[in-house]
């Protein structure tokens, strides 16, 4: 773990990997564990945590304690008869589901054991009365430990991994501690083979060139690959949070080489990973000196006065404030706009919300609301606190217990190719939007001295959300289609696809999985929309094309060389700002 910077991985994730590198945590973790599987766990300092509630503004009956106790005394007499049994108690949890777990009645009982303490832990934070709001976060951080804690996380109560050191001579162990450090140096878990992929040669490999560019960000225009075009372009806004090759990872999975295939003059907004020369950089500077700059630029070169748009995730939020800014100032550069798992009403923010409140994002103002970066470090740990079996312990267990070297994986590359983000930026976006919601209520806020009025984008959209998301919970993007298009809802097409915020929007085609549910009628309630939905199997990209076709203008001669007299190509795609890794 890099020492300069311990907030680099998440405090439970520091920590285990500080106690990792002493020889001493092997014997200790035995030591300790029997003490979380007792019935110990069960009894409980009322008085302490009854204080530590009220200091949230939280309760817990005494009465509720006590039942849970008794429940949890009861449950612990049964499994600890079954074990002196002989038996083999069932255990659920699919990090315990390997034979090796079953078929031992000690690790089969340490495993029962968690899964009634995680059981009894859990019901405890139900128990508590509070707001909304307290119980969200006392689950959360309850979970966190309780994953944490999971004995398939250490090697004295796993049997997969003592068995594979048995099975490898000690190979396993061997590969594992090197792993091991070489993570401790990087300051994070590797979650894939790093040194497979190379940006420009394995991932981002769409030709092209980048036409324009500043403090903020490269304009690239990719190369036709089709003898005519539509003559209005289209132009990528992606998220500023993370590389834009989320959208052009191998030609097989590639979006950007999708809307180039179909046709399109495809512009996309790289941005730069914000170092110090950035620390002042503000919202405002985003929408105005880069995606307003962006879209000026791209009519410029295609000589459109109307070109397609496209915003993902914040990079959606951007556009629209953008597209806003324009308005005010009597401008309409957009035929149709595409939103991509976007907010514009953060009604429900999802599993992030754990991390917003005015104290958080008070404290976060103080350090670098005015001048400052926001870590690429910080906001993968927060993105893996998130999902941590996923993202976390699942990888802790395979390359330090097992010693297995991590797959190589082009979207885990393009997770770990972590962005940096301005302080004044980040602040602005969390409390502005995030906290206080105030983008959906027309001039509540002032933009690159514009009142912003999304209610007056009246172009055809098309809005896609995916239906297990929990950065960008699907109703929350449906949510747009009450804003945009007001006066013309039926300018608004709404498109549910299968998965989470990336797996769901990253779904060519050609590979044929998941599906998409469609329903022309949008009303209000988003459950009524998907009760009269209808699914169909495969990629929405196909959907997608046929809207974005409608709007993109005659077919003309596709462009022979990137830009033009004015904008000169500077250098190969996918430039260099993209190259710049956050360390």
């Amino acid at each position: 773990m890099n020492t300069q910077n311990p907030q680099s991985v998440p405090p439970v994730v520091s920590a285990w990997l500080s106690q990792l590198s002493d020889p001493k945590t092997w014997q200790q973790s035995w030591q300790t564990w029997p003490q979380w599987q007792s019935p110990a766990v069960g009894q409980l300092d009322v008085q302490s945590i009854q204080k530590q509630l009220g200091e949230l503004g939280a309760t817990l009956d005494p009465a509720d304690v006590v039942r849970l106790q008794q429940d949890y005394a009861d449950q612990f007499a049964s499994l600890w008869q079954t074990a002196v049994n002989s038996q083999i108690p069932a255990v659920t949890d699919r990090r315990m589901s390997a034979p090796a777990w079953q078929s031992n009645p000690f690790f089969a009982f340490h495993a029962a054991a968690y899964q009634l303490n995680a059981r009894f832990l859990t019901s405890m934070v139900d128990a508590v009365q509070s707001t909304d709001k307290v119980k969200q976060k006392l689950r959360f951080a309850m979970q966190q430990m309780i994953d944490a804690l999971s004995p398939a996380n250490f090697l004295a109560t796993n049997p997969e991994a003592q068995q594979k050191i048995i099975d490898t001579h000690g190979e396993s162990l061997t590969r594992g501690i090197a792993q091991l450090f070489a993570d401790l140096q990087k300051g994070r878990v590797s979650q894939t083979d790093e040194t497979a992929f190379e940006v420009g040669r394995d991932v981002a490999t769409t030709a092209g060139s980048v036409v324009f560019e500043n403090e903020l960000f490269q304009l690239i225009q990719y190369a036709p690959l089709t003898k005519t075009v539509h003559a209005r372009p289209l132009l990528i806004v992606p998220p500023c949070i993370n590389k834009f090759y989320i959208l052009d990872l191998q030609p097989q999975n590639s979006l950007v080489r999708y809307a180039v295939e179909q046709g399109n003059t495809v512009f996309l907004i790289s941005w730069r990973n914000a170092d110090a020369s950035m620390e002042t950089a503000t919202w405002d500077q985003y929408v105005d000196d880069a995606v307003v700059n962006a879209i000026h630029v791209a009519q410029e070169i295609s000589g459109q006065d109307k070109i397609n748009a496209l915003g993902f995730c914040v990079g959606g939020t951007i556009l629209s404030c953008a597209l806003a800014v324009l308005a005010a100032r009597g401008e309409e550069p957009v035929a149709s706009l595409t939103l991509l798992t976007a907010f514009l009403n953060f009604l429900d923010t999802g599993a992030i919300d754990v991390y917003i409140d005015d104290v958080q994002i008070g404290m976060r103002e103080q350090m670098i609301g005015k001048s400052g970066l926001m870590s690429g470090r910080d906001f993968a740990s927060a993105f893996s606190s998130l999902r941590p079996n996923d993202l976390l312990w699942n990888y802790v267990e395979s390359n330090y217990l097992k010693g297995e070297t991590p797959q190589a994986f082009d979207l885990l590359y393009w997770n770990a190719d972590s962005t940096n983000l301005p302080g004044p930026m980040f602040c602005y976006y969390l409390r502005h939007m995030y906290l206080e919601n105030a983008l959906k209520d027309p001039g509540k806020l002032t933009i690159a001295g514009e009142k912003i009025d999304l209610y007056k984008l009246n172009m055809p959209a098309f809005i896609y959300a995916s239906r297990e998301d929990h950065i960008v919970p699907w109703a929350s993007a449906y949510a747009s289609t009450a804003i945009l298009n007001a006066k013309k809802p039926a300018n608004n097409r709404f498109v549910l696809g299968a998965s989470g915020h990336i797996a769901g929007v990253i779904n060519p085609p050609a590979k044929k999985k998941r599906s998409y549910w469609t329903n022309d009628k949008i009303g209000t309630d988003p459950e009524a929309w998907f009760a009269g939905a209808v699914e169909h199997p495969g990629s929405w990209w196909t959907e997608w094309s046929d809207f974005l076709a409608k709007h993109a203008g005659k077919q003309v001669a596709a462009p022979k060389k990137a830009g033009n007299a004015k904008y000169k190509a500077i250098e190969p795609a996918p430039g260099r700002y993209v190259k710049v890794r956050a360390e």
